[in-house]
């Protein structure tokens, strides 16, 4: 009995085994897949001047420089406002709050907005931070509304960050002495770190890829101007796509410099998002 009991969670496992190993293969597939169609259309529209130029003769030639700009500005911008406050409230929801219905409705809010389409976050944004706040079309618009975008996922993974470190380390940070606080900032926070950044490149990744969420906030058209203030509209990665795919004056002369884009756009989130796991491989070596 015993054996067919071991046979059966073997083949059991194999099973699962053998699925999880189908999925990761088909969504490796599909990725190259995309990777592979992008690069065949757009690779000959790739060249110094398409990187370093703006747009000219209606944005039929020229480059996306000030696109590329505009995109790195507002990633950045999310990421600096909402990891911090991300964090911040991961380590209130689990080193200090009480356990109980307040709690749960919290993380359940929280769980819901993750789920929200971008456009209205966007609308939030043109709302909140461009017409109440008379922020107007700008960067700090944008990243703004980028930042809440990500709050969900930074929250999400930093929460079960601080959740995966053990309890003994901060037992022995309060035996020898230690406050609470400086037992988060000093054990609990270093340790959980590196997970932390894993939701942080997640952030980031959405945030770069995003158009709805920026197209009443930030993006703009046309134009030529690198900004020189946080409080400048600019033109970005994604909304060129959409703009060059949908509103543009030659849409079928354009559609190399569109796919020559959209491998840009990806390039760049591979980029940044490779600086981060190689800044997460630091700490981790370090502890």
């Amino acid at each position: 009995m015993a054996e067919k009991t071991a046979a059966r969670r073997k083949i059991s496992q194999s099973g699962f085994f053998l699925m999880f190993r189908g999925a990761a293969l088909i969504n490796a597939f599909a990725l190259f897949i995309v990777v592979f169609f992008l690069v065949k259309n757009g690779w000959e529209a790739i060249d110094w001047t398409f990187l370093t130029e703006a747009p000219t003769d209606s944005m039929t030639k020229g480059g996306i420089f000030p696109c590329i700009i505009g995109t790195v500005y507002l990633s950045i911008g999310a990421m600096v406002f909402a990891f911090p406050l991300g964090v911040a409230s991961a380590i209130y929801l689990n080193e200090y709050a009480r356990q109980g219905a307040w709690l749960r409705a919290i993380r359940f809010g929280i769980n819901n907005l993750a789920g929200v389409p971008s456009i209205v976050f966007g609308l939030f944004g043109l709302a909140f931070f461009v017409t109440w706040m008379k922020l107007e079309v700008s960067i700090l618009s944008g990243a703004l509304t980028l930042g809440i975008l990500s709050l969900p996922v930074i929250i999400g993974t930093a929460e079960e960050a601080l959740r995966a470190v053990p309890d003994t380390y901060r037992e022995a940070s309060l035996g020898i002495g230690a406050t609470k606080w400086q037992t988060i900032s000093r054990v609990v926070l270093p340790t959980a770190l590196p997970s932390m950044i894993t939701g942080g490149i997640l952030a980031l990744s959405r945030a770069a890829g995003e158009t709805a969420a920026i197209m009443f906030t930030a993006a703009v058209y046309y134009t030529t101007q690198t900004p020189s203030s946080i409080f400048d509209p600019v033109m970005a990665l994604p909304y060129h796509i959409y703009v060059l795919a949908t509103a543009g004056t030659n849409i079928e002369q354009t559609r190399g410099l569109q796919y020559g884009t959209a491998l840009v756009l990806i390039a760049l989130v591979l980029g940044m998002n490779l600086l981060a796991i190689i800044y997460r491989a630091r700490l981790r070596r370090k502890r």
